[in-house]
């Protein structure tokens, strides 16, 4: 009988690291682009030893210009390579904003499917980390409204590694949101060998009876520690981990609402048009006659991300999941 495959205990960054490695050798047509991906190995170290391993021509250091880097990444899609650019963090992004909505989104269609745009865009982002302004934050609903644009959020470093594999190989653009909180916070265990986590298809972390909490990201550990606590109280919570933002994974959410009832949602983002308002709505068109109580949204504030002595009251934590949990499994 053969053992098990083997695996290499990993950080999350470490298994983004592992990823970008493994895709590079995979495929001559992969090339990592960014601010210090190559001689400093990323602000992070999400690329460390990449330059010494795959050359210059593989990984390449790219002048301070968001605008730049998306926009080249798309030409270089567009010729045939597979480009993943990075941007230190997500807050910098804006000035990449409308080479990513204007040309890599709408490639494929204004082509009518002559052309794609195979790039994969990643960044760090989210609070945790008392960064400066600009680095803290969470503006994933800007990029899943975007028609053309898949949106992916890993919370684990196995997923980290398998989702990343999935987006470099996807004809189309993706942009890969990496919870920079949670990038040392934990170790798994990840395969060495390459594989993929599908895109589109969001996975229970808990199985519960009694109420759903459905989060992603960074928030998926505050999830669990709250549905931990919870069951101390008797309330048997499930915690629905989205994985991909753009497309929504519907169908596993609908069906966690229709066994429990009841539904917490959670992300670190300002709640307005937030992510959770679709997962809302999506809830509530398909399985209203389900439901048992109002659905409520743990969220960060419609409010600039404050700078780090402030951070711990804007972050949701597991007490705020907690208690909201407690309002919805206690309506009646």
């Amino acid at each position: 009988m053969s053992g098990a495959a083997p695996a290499t205990s990993l950080t999350l960054v470490q298994a983004v690291r592992d990823g970008l490695a493994g895709e590079l050798a995979r495929d001559d047509d992969v090339v990592i682009l960014g601010e210090d991906v190559a001689a400093n190995g990323g602000v992070f170290r999400a690329t460390d030893g990449l330059l010494d391993e795959f050359g210059p021509d593989r990984v390449v250091d790219t002048p301070l210009a968001e605008s730049g880097i998306v926009g080249a990444s798309v030409g270089m899609a567009a010729y045939g390579l597979r480009p993943v650019p990075e941007i230190q963090f997500s807050g910098f992004l804006y000035p990449g904003f409308d080479q990513l909505v204007s040309h890599a989104a709408r490639l494929r269609t204004r082509s009518r499917g002559a052309v794609t745009a195979p790039v994969t865009l990643r960044a760090p982002y989210g609070g945790g980390i008392r960064a400066p302004e600009h680095h803290s934050e969470s503006k994933e609903a800007f990029y899943a409204h975007e028609p053309g644009l898949t949106v992916v959020v890993p919370s684990t470093p196995r997923d980290a590694k398998g989702l990343l594999a999935s987006a470099v190989r996807s004809p189309d653009p993706v942009v890969f949101l990496e919870p920079k909180r949670i990038y040392r916070a934990f170790r798994e265990d990840v395969p060495d060998e390459a594989y993929t986590v599908p895109i589109g298809e969001a996975t229970v972390r808990r199985e519960g009876a009694d109420v759903s909490v459905i989060t992603y990201g960074a928030m998926t550990q505050p999830a669990l520690d709250a549905a931990e606590a919870l069951a101390d109280d008797g309330v048997d919570t499930e915690v629905v981990d989205l994985r991909t933002l753009a497309p929504l994974d519907r169908e596993t959410l609908v069906a966690s609402f229709e066994k429990t009832g009841r539904a917490v949602v959670v992300h670190e983002a300002p709640r307005t048009a937030g992510v959770g308002a679709e997962v809302v709505a999506a809830l509530q068109e398909a399985a209203l006659l389900y439901q048992e109580a109002p659905v409520e949204r743990v969220t960060g504030y419609d409010v600039p991300v404050p700078l780090y002595a402030l951070e711990q009251f804007y972050l949701p934590n597991a007490l705020r999941v907690r208690e909201a949990v407690e309002r919805v499994v206690s309506y009646r």
